[in-house]
């Protein structure tokens, strides 16, 4: 083997790990998955959705930044005497050895005044705040505006 089909192929597989990677790490957390869905034409706000593990102590997400919307918040949907509410919320608990799930109807990363539509397909910059991991930089990736976490193929 030469030199440089040594380095295609190693190029190759740094390559393929990208494209698989959707994965992040901060310490004892594992953040999977980053994702929202396209946005409605004329839609203002949109969400972002991922799961975050703990294989140690107990953290959790305080906050988020992104520079694709006015505001970026943490929310929570419930179910509040058989109606649906969703509102901000201070901080989503991550268990020492236990996982965090933002998902729709649940806990989410609330986009609001978004500066441009969310097209399938796009990626854009996310920092996720941590109160003891600090910040962490992810890629979220848009999907369909009618996608289901058990449908996504990351």
């Amino acid at each position: 083997m030469t030199f440089r089909s040594i380095f295609a192929a190693g190029a190759l597989l740094v390559a393929a790990a990208g494209a698989w990677a959707h994965q992040y790490e901060a310490g004892s957390l594992l953040i999977s998955h980053p994702w929202a869905r396209a946005t409605a034409p004329g839609a203002q706000n949109g969400g972002v959705f991922l799961s975050v593990k703990s294989t140690g102590d107990a953290d959790q997400l305080v906050g988020a930044k992104a520079d694709v919307a006015a505001e970026v918040g943490l929310h929570q949907m419930k179910l509040d005497n058989g109606v649906m509410k969703m509102g901000a919320v201070a901080g989503a608990d991550i268990p020492a050895q236990g996982e965090l799930q933002l998902k729709p109807g649940g806990y989410h990363i609330m986009l609001m005044g978004l500066k441009a539509p969310l097209k399938q397909g796009d990626k854009f910059p996310l920092t996720l705040v941590f109160k003891r991991a600090g910040e962490v930089k992810v890629s979220v990736k848009v999907e369909a505006l009618d996608a289901k976490p058990d449908d996504l193929k990351h």
